[in-house]
């Protein structure tokens, strides 16, 4: 598992992680997706952000680890279940598909849950072009839900080359710099190419939150993979 199966161990962590709310007005966030040993304090930072605002719906756009698609798809299934008990999905006219041990969507859940989300529609998102991105941000943009990206950072490099490359990546997720799109190092580019589009139609762009590698966590530098958050 990816996060704890207990409940209470995991309400605990949760508690720990999301910590206090932050007023600030916001559309959605950007959040890692490792086992929260190593990434969940970074994602909770994040989640603070959502704390209190009473979204009902998220809309959760993480990348493909399993397998190969040309698209975004949906789950096949109506509810999922978490140790905090289970979750209603929702559907707008997705390709469904059985994306449901998708753990860069998955670990997403009890976070929500926790934050009183009642619906959640999963989109796993394959090797599209950037026009299939923009449709899905078009369409998603309509929705009256919070945004929840699921991106880890570089993986397995150096931890100076990783922070190198990592803060080249963020400087460009920050300004939504299109024309250097494809010198972003994550494992979600293709959730975040999505994101670009949706924050144009919304007249928002991406602020860090927090940045760390893991490194930072179990102190092996040799290979680590990068997290970061934001709100947009």
């Amino acid at each position: 598992m990816w996060y704890p199966e207990n409940k209470n161990t995991l309400n605990q962590q949760l508690n720990k992680f999301i910590g206090k709310k932050n007023n600030k007005k916001v559309n959605g966030i950007i959040v890692p997706h490792a086992g929260y040993e190593y990434s969940g304090e970074v994602a909770g930072k994040a989640f603070a952000y959502l704390k209190g605002k009473r979204f009902k719906k998220a809309i959760i756009i993480g990348p493909s680890h399993y397998f190969r698609l040309n698209e975004a798809a949906t789950s096949n299934l109506k509810v999922w279940r978490t140790p905090l008990g289970l979750i209603e999905l929702f559907n707008t006219e997705f390709f469904p598909a059985d994306i449901n041990k998708e753990h860069s969507i998955t670990n997403q859940v009890p976070f929500l849950q926790k934050l009183g989300v009642k619906e959640v529609m999963p989109l796993m998102i394959g090797h599209i072009t950037e026009e299939q991105a923009k449709r899905i941000a078009e369409k998603i943009a309509k929705i009256k839900a919070v945004y929840v990206f699921s991106t880890d950072l570089s993986h397995f490099l150096p931890y100076e080359i990783a922070e190198k490359k990592d803060k080249k990546s963020i400087e460009i997720i920050e300004s939504l710099n299109l024309s250097e799109f494809n010198k972003i190092d994550a494992c979600g580019i293709y959730p975040l190419l999505i994101l670009f589009h949706l924050c144009k139609l919304k007249k928002t762009s991406p602020r860090l939150i927090e940045y760390k590698n893991s490194g930072d966590v179990t102190g092996d530098n040799s290979a680590v993979v990068g997290y970061a958050s934001f709100f947009f």
